[in-house]
């Protein structure tokens, strides 16, 4: 079969341990085959699908985070970043305006100029079909502006308490409380009799006005000490007095007898800005509690730059944004007293002092009370902040993105749930930082029925400094995918407004640089697409999960940790949500034994997170699914946390309670495992090395995504709860085949994977399609993933080193080889890498972890990493499989053979076949000498010769060893053709750093962005004289390093911030001191080691023979 293409073919089956699956289906005219709408005897939706995942449509295609830089902007700049955009695959860009160590520009945010631009960007971005969302807000959080009044700003309660003696008319005249910014509302004046006793001060400040004006402002429920009774107020004796003062403080007030404790309450802003918002859009944060300042706040960004765009609304400019929450937290806001009462049913007067940390009638009523409030505060947010953003948002045709998490004074998951886009972030610099943010969101998105779950991708410090690119940050995304996200805005692209400069404007040192200023950006489309292939896949249908967690209710609340394991969401065999007391209330229903959401989410078990509280509103509603037949595990409340209908409600709890779980409707004292085990439960997905896996389910199919995150490749045995003829699709190539290697078992499908470097592919089953196909024992089998000591008598290995902490972070990483020695000399080669925070401690509690482990057998070092959640093997990747097992049309199964033996194969039908490789030709090396060329006006020589292939850091020409940029490598070899129609040619070229394009004879092949840099070269290759093009991409760092020798060109501050921009930028002209490169953060030195860089090699020839099995 010499005529076919290796590229027609998903190199996806191959050999296992234990056996080889083939599948076999009608028809034999030897033709390998691709799935495609006439590749099935009847048409339905998956086929409609299969043509879309080759050619995703723009609305699957990544956005990026596009960051204007303190009014340095552009119409040259703005154009020609969109264009770039398009041309990359790019679908839309979240903007924001900041300032981040960047000299200012001339167009002021917000003035008239600057919404020209705006509106001159949108007419731009919808000639090139991009799509905009843009921050509510200038900087990166909350929002606000110069317009916020303190009138309309975040509130705080504040307060100053006057004693005084009864029994006679008071005419006192109250100190006011502080005012920031010369802001002060009166809120109340209470009096209440002064308990005899000091109360001890409290394990937490209770304080309402801090420094900050936000860490303190949230009354807490944390551990108070002993309080004697005589240092306890009555609620019935606190007596609202605040007619009796007048505007200027002065009090009249005929006080019965004894001493009183007179507390003058009111509100001030809390003084928050918005940031880091350049000048002409800083100022105070909206009052998050009030409708009206939401209101405002929308109008007096968004409204005018909706009047300004006119007919683009809702179509171009889709979305508005609230990013990550980091303006601290208020207490109050104008009509809190009326909302209290509104929400929680009683009046808040007589309980109010316990907010200046006084204790009121015991210290049980106090923290229920201050439970009430933080639960008001919440609610308020929710109603007025987020879900008023976004219904002002949707009466232009606009949705609503918020990234939810960490810090926010609310219900983290009900606050993302109400907007349209829930959002997550995950860093990259370091790996996996915010990861708990990605499930929480995810899980929002879920229970709340929003299909599309945005991420700020790959956000990094100053630590990633051009590093990255597409290979060693896909790993991260495909755990993002894994986890449910299915719309990447990529951290980040810096507005280039100067087209003379490169790698240009950065957004501070912060951000993956990703810009069209990068060396590899006009080679990112092929990263894009696999990008967008996933998306669109993974937003078909709907996420299949089994087991939901209800988080405690109260505020604030986020997903919660369990030590050592990192994540309670995330686990290995089966996915699970999390959710809020909410969506039980009002979403959840039962059908058939299952927890159902509206939109069609199904779980199995509804696990309730720990804790001895619960309100009889959320019980009684718990006991109405378990009447219904939910499956539901936990531990029995003891009481209402709240004050609402208070003690009733603890008796209710308690009866309600005793006769739930003595009923036997809810299981208690099991481990989650464990309760799923006792309604026998079957895994979702499972596989014998560690893989990242999502589901989808859709009408028509079951549609998994399986990701390879290790740098190896491996050979995966993986079991599906899924029926029918498996097909595997490749995100990165856009090809479809059917798998070759499966087995039928009932309700479940058993399929081998072979997956390559860090590769990952989706597993669709079409419902109703017919399900043929075994494993069988074969006489020669190879894994590329062989157990550190096997049968065969692989020597023990010995441990190196042993890490473990988060990635990235030097402080909490432990050194634990000892412990990882301990364990592989009891020869577990296999264990939960969570064992390790058990028996070496966890360094970081509430954190995902990462263990890395180098180790030695015999000469060769290995180095290994897995994280919390999964399983760590030791594993010896030692090269390429020997055999490969790909479908061909009309049920034809084709084995790539790398190495001589016999191999014995039986289909499904039981027939067996036998094929015999005697021999096979030694990897050829091309060692002819290469000519290397280089572009203009970056440094390099036109052209070098290299007898030999080294890195270009290694050359002693500094044009070269500083090059950044893309060399075009040549060199002509000869071939002496195929010995037989069988024979099949890869071509290795080895190291590459860090992507290459090759072109054989004039064929130009498919980018290569990330290992193994190996192509099938068969049809190219000619026997006699090959010319061979290899095009390498390296990255910013030699060349920002060599530039470093040179005179500064410009102004620096002390951090490598750019102090002022120099004449010659502004002006459009190259560098004075002969620099090639200029950015506005320099981040490396002329100290600094260079890197790996070009085409290092060795290039090599490799054989294979193509057989035909059956």
């Amino acid at each position: 079969m010499a005529s076919l293409s290796r590229r027609s073919f998903v190199r996806m089956m191959g050999m296992s341990g234990f056996g080889i699956v083939l599948a076999s289906a009608p028809g034999a005219n030897g033709k390998m085959r691709e799935l495609s709408a006439a590749a099935v005897a009847s048409p339905s939706n998956v086929d409609e699908l299969a043509k879309t995942f080759a050619s995703p449509p723009d609305s699957a295609r990544p956005w990026v985070y596009w960051f204007w830089l303190d009014g340095n902007i552009t119409r040259e700049g703005i154009t020609a970043d969109l264009e770039a955009m398009k041309a990359a695959g790019i679908g839309g860009v979240l903007i924001m305006e900041v300032s981040q160590g960047t000299p200012p520009g001339p167009v002021r945010f917000g003035s008239p100029e600057w919404r020209d631009m705006f509106d001159f960007m949108c007419h731009e971005a919808a000639r090139l079909g991009l799509q905009v969302n843009m921050n509510n807000d200038a900087g990166w959080c909350g929002s606000g502006g110069p317009w916020i009044t303190p009138e309309l700003s975040m509130q705080v309660l504040v307060w100053t308490s006057t004693q005084a003696v009864g029994g006679k008319q008071l005419d006192i005249l109250l100190p006011q409380p502080a005012a920031n910014v010369g802001y002060y509302q009166d809120a109340m004046v209470l009096a209440y009799p002064t308990p005899a006793q000091r109360q001890p001060s409290a394990l937490v400040n209770l304080n309402a006005l801090s420094e900050r004006g936000v860490s303190d402002n949230l009354p807490t429920s944390a551990h108070w000490p002993e309080v004697p009774p005589g240092a306890v107020a009555k609620s019935a004796a606190v007596i609202n007095i605040s007619g009796n003062m007048n505007h200027y403080g002065r009090l009249l007030w005929n006080a019965p007898a004894g001493n009183w404790t007179i507390l003058r309450l009111g509100h001030t802003t809390t003084n928050v800005d918005n940031h880091p918002a350049p000048v002409g859009g800083l100022g105070l944060e909206s009052d998050k509690l009030s409708k009206r300042a939401t209101l405002y706040q929308f109008e007096m960004l968004m409204g005018r730059l909706i009047d300004k765009i006119g007919p683009l609304a809702g179509g171009t400019l889709v979305s508005t944004h609230i990013d990550s929450w980091e303006t601290g937290s208020q207490n109050w806001t104008r009509d809190f007293p009326a909302q209290f009462k509104r929400l929680r049913g009683y009046d808040i007067t007589p309980y109010l002092p316990a907010m200046t940390g006084q204790v009121i009638d015991s210290m049980e009523v106090t923290q229920r009370f201050l439970w009430d409030v933080r639960k008001t505060i919440s609610q308020l947010l929710i109603e007025n902040y987020s879900t008023a953003m976004r219904d002002a948002a949707a009466k232009y045709g606009l949705r609503l993105s918020i990234e939810g998490y960490f810090g926010v004074p609310t219900d983290e998951m009900h606050y993302g749930g109400s907007a349209v886009e829930p959002m997550s972030e995950l860093w990259a610099w370091p790996r996996y930082g915010a990861s708990t943010s990605v499930t929480e969101m995810t899980s929002a998105a879920h229970v709340y029925g929003h299909n599309i779950i945005g991420q700020e991708t790959f956000t990094s410090n100053a630590g990633e400094r051009w590093q990255g690119h597409p290979a060693v940050v896909k790993d991260i995304g495909d755990w993002a995918f894994a986890q449910g996200v299915n719309r990447f805005v990529v951290h980040r692209y810096a507005m280039q407004p100067f087209n003379n400069i490169a790698p240009g404007v950065s957004m501070g040192p912060w951000g993956l640089h990703y810009e069209r200023t990068q060396t590899w950006w006009r080679q990112s489309l092929a990263w894009h697409s696999y990008l967008a292939r996933c998306q669109h896949l993974l937003r078909q249908g709907h996420w299949v999960a089994d087991v939901l967690y209800l988080q405690p209710e109260g505020a604030p609340s986020g997903v919660p940790a369990l030590p050592g394991a990192g994540n309670l969401l995330e686990h290995t065999k089966f996915k699970c949500d999390g959710c809020p007391a909410d969506v039980v209330l009002h979403r959840l229903s039962v059908k058939n034994g299952m927890l159902v959401l509206p939109e069609g989410i199904r779980y199995k078990l509804l696990v309730i997170v720990d804790t001895p509280t619960m309100t009889p509103e959320l019980l009684a509603r718990i006991k109405e699914l378990a009447d219904a037949g939910a499956k539901i595990l936990g531990s029995k409340p003891l009481c209402s946390p709240s004050l609402t209908n208070y003690p009733h409600c603890d008796a209710q709890v308690k009866q309600m309670a005793d006769e739930l779980w003595s009923s036997g409707k809810i299981m208690s004292g099991k481990t989650v495992d464990e309760a799923l085990a006792a309604i026998d439960y079957v895994p979702d997905f499972t596989a014998d090395t560690p893989l990242a896996f999502a589901h989808r389910r859709t009408p028509d199919a079951e549609i998994y995504f399986v990701a390879n995150q290790q740098e190896r490749a491996v050979d995966a045995t993986c079991d599906f709860r899924a029926t029918g003829a498996p097909e595997l699709w490749d995100p990165q190539t856009g090809e479809m085949a059917p798998a070759a290697c499966w087995q039928a078992h009932k309700d479940r499908t058993q399929v081998l994977l072979q997956l390559g470097w860090k590769q990952s592919l989706f597993v669709v089953f079409r419902h109703g399609k017919p399900a043929k196909g075994s494993f069988v024992p074969v006489t020669a089998a190879w894994r590329n993933n062989k157990p550190l000591a096997t049968p065969a008598g692989i020597p023990l290995g010995r441990v190196v080193k042993a890490t473990y902490g988060p990635a990235g972070d030097a402080a909490r990483t432990r050194d634990v080889t000892a412990v990882v020695a301990g364990i592989l000399a009891k020869k577990e080669f296999s264990f939960p890498v969570v064992k390790i925070a058990a028996l070496a401690g966890d360094p970081a509690f509430g954190v995902v972890k990462t263990l890395r482990v180098m180790y030695r057998v015999g000469s060769h070092t290995y180095t290994l990493t897995a994280r919390d959640g999964a399983l760590f093997s030791f594993v010896l990747p030692d090269g390429q499989d020997p055999l490969r097992l790909m479908a061909g049309a009309q049920g034809n199964i084709f084995a790539d053979i790398a190495a001589p033996g016999r191999y014995q194969f039986k289909t499904a039908a039981g027939k067996t076949h036998s094929l015999v490789v005697a021999e096979l030709p030694e990897p050829t090396a091309l060692a002819a000498p290469w000519d290397v060329a280089f572009p203009p006006n970056l440094g390099a020589p036109a052209h070098i010769h290299l007898k030999k292939l080294i890195s270009l850091a290694e050359h002693p020409s500094e044009g070269v060893k500083y090059f950044s940029g893309t060399a075009s490598y040549s060199t002509t070899f000869e071939h002496s053709g195929p010995q037989t129609k069988n024979d099949r040619s890869i071509l290795d070229l080895g190291d590459v750093a860090v992507m290459a394009q090759v072109t054989l004879n004039g064929h130009a092949y498919d980018l290569l962005w990330k290992p193994p840099f190996e192509l099938d070269i068969t049809e190219s290759l000619r026997a006699g004289e090959n010319h061979l093009q290899v095009a390498v991409t390296n990255l910013w760092i030699n060349r920002l390093i060599g530039d470093a020798h040179l005179p500064q060109d410009a102004q620096r501050n002390g951090n490598g911030s750019l102090a002022a921009w120099p004449a010659w930028v502004l002006e459009g002209k190259r560098s004075p001191t002969g620099r090639i490169s200029f950015t506005t953060w320099e981040l490396w030195h002329k100290t600094d080691p260079l890197v790996p860089s070009g085409l290092i090699g060795p290039v090599r020839l490799k054989h294979v023979k193509r057989l035909r099995v059956v």
